[in-house]
């Protein structure tokens, strides 16, 4: 049977219900579709549970030669790389380290400030909306050091942050141990005050999901890759349900994304860096409150429903090549040495994909070439922080409104 939409967002992800809810707001019929016909399966499941209103700086290529040295003979925990994949992924590196370069780097932390300064006060509007408010942390989080090297490298890079109006804490070994008792001792921290965390981040994207529903919101399931455009201009999406007509789409499907822009011939360097979890129990009554960062070997520890989560650093293979969840064990001895996690909570560690580009900006706007097509996806470690704020502005260019920031850096059209 044939539905007709105003619009539909293809993919529930943070980045995906966010833009649906922001729509819906702004009078359209909008309509979610996504294969699993639920929210937060993918990559809004497996993150660290931070809402990062501290991250102004992008995640940038490493410039240290003794970094590099490690990296190259894939012995560093922070990435891990496929031998197979440097074919593929070699050109994508190389324009992600030039864009990494110091000059090019300020401007896209420039570029990207306007999401980053709004994302934590548009999520605070959808948790009060939802109800999720429950399962919502507003004590920060810390990056702790186990160097003296590492500690005043990390505390210079906290004080280019002070010029954002943000809190920040400078945290030597006693007040560290003041915060999370349970920690081995380090050399020092920074704890980052203004960032939120979750303790469930699948469930918050459901919550948002089913505010979208509460409010009209249709949500399918269907295989989006079948995607079409209609004689007459419009679209036409397959779900379980019968097609799905609209005059505008939303493709939101992070790291699948492609699946959609490359048939319809847009050639964008679009990379993904892989991740993994694992969650853990807690020995001898130990406690976390804080997410904390490993900053020394690029590990997340997070305090979770299920358990303390394990978060790890990138792996670069091709998306669909099978796990190689390395890192979750070279990161599991180090953080045995950190905090007294006990057994693995699930059976086999958790793989999802950061979906990116060289520049690490998203895309969100109008595809140049197709009437009704819009995108919105690439937001690389920081699509759970800035699912809501991208949902607000690619609204309001779709719908005439006057947009809070310049939306150009963002454009399709810089590559």
């Amino acid at each position: 049977m044939q539905q007709t939409a105003d619009v539909v967002v293809l993919g529930a992800g943070m980045v995906g219900v966010s833009a649906a809810l922001h729509l819906q707001a702004r009078g359209r019929d909008a309509a979610l579709v996504d294969r699993h016909g639920a929210a937060g399966l993918e990559t809004s499941f497996g993150n660290a549970g931070l809402i990062e209103r501290a991250s102004i700086f992008p995640y940038l290529f490493p410039r240290d030669l003794s970094d590099l040295f490690r990296y190259a003979l894939n012995l560093s925990p922070q990435a891990h790389y496929h031998f197979s994949a440097l074919p593929a992924v070699a050109p994508w590196l190389w324009r992600y380290f030039r864009e990494s370069a110091p000059d090019r780097a300020m401007r896209h932390a420039h570029d990207a400030l306007p999401l980053v300064e709004r994302c934590l006060e548009e999520h605070d509007a959808l948790i009060q909306l939802s109800g999720a408010g429950d399962i919502v942390r507003r004590i920060g989080w810390i990056k702790l050091y186990r160097s003296e090297k590492t500690l005043a490298k990390g505390i210079a890079d906290a004080e280019k942050l002070r010029s954002f109006s943000l809190r920040i804490e400078t945290l030597d070994a006693d007040a560290l141990a003041a915060l999370e008792p349970d920690l081995a001792p380090v050399k020092g921290a920074v704890h980052f005050l203004d960032t939120a965390s979750v303790a469930d981040p699948s469930a918050v994207a459901q919550a948002y999901a089913e505010l979208f529903q509460r409010r009209g919101g249709r949500f399918l399931a269907g295989d989006v890759r079948a995607l079409q455009q209609t004689r007459d201009g419009r679209w036409s999406v397959p779900t379980h349900d019968g097609a799905l007509i609209a005059r505008d789409i939303v493709v939101a499907l992070g790291p699948w994304s492609d699946q959609i822009f490359r048939p319809l011939g847009y050639d964008l360097p679009f990379a993904v860096k892989r991740g993994y979890h694992m969650h853990y129990g807690v020995a001898d009554g130990a406690r976390l409150s804080h997410p904390v960062l490993d900053a020394d070997n690029g590990y997340v520890l997070a305090p979770m429903t299920r358990g303390v989560r394990l978060t790890t650093g990138a792996e670069f293979a091709r998306r669909d090549a099978p796990p190689t969840p390395v890192q979750v064990d070279r990161d599991e001895q180090l953080a045995r040495t950190l905090f007294p996690i006990a057994e693995r909570l699930d059976p086999k560690p958790w793989m999802g994909c950061r979906p990116c580009f060289p520049d690490m900006l998203p895309i969100i706007g109008k595809a140049p070439r197709h009437e009704g097509l819009w995108f919105d996806f690439g937001h690389q470690h920081h699509g759970f922080t800035l699912g809501p704020v991208s949902g607000r502005l690619l609204a309001e260019m779709m719908t005439g409104e006057e947009p809070f920031t310049d939306p150009a850096p963002y454009r399709v059209e810089r590559f």
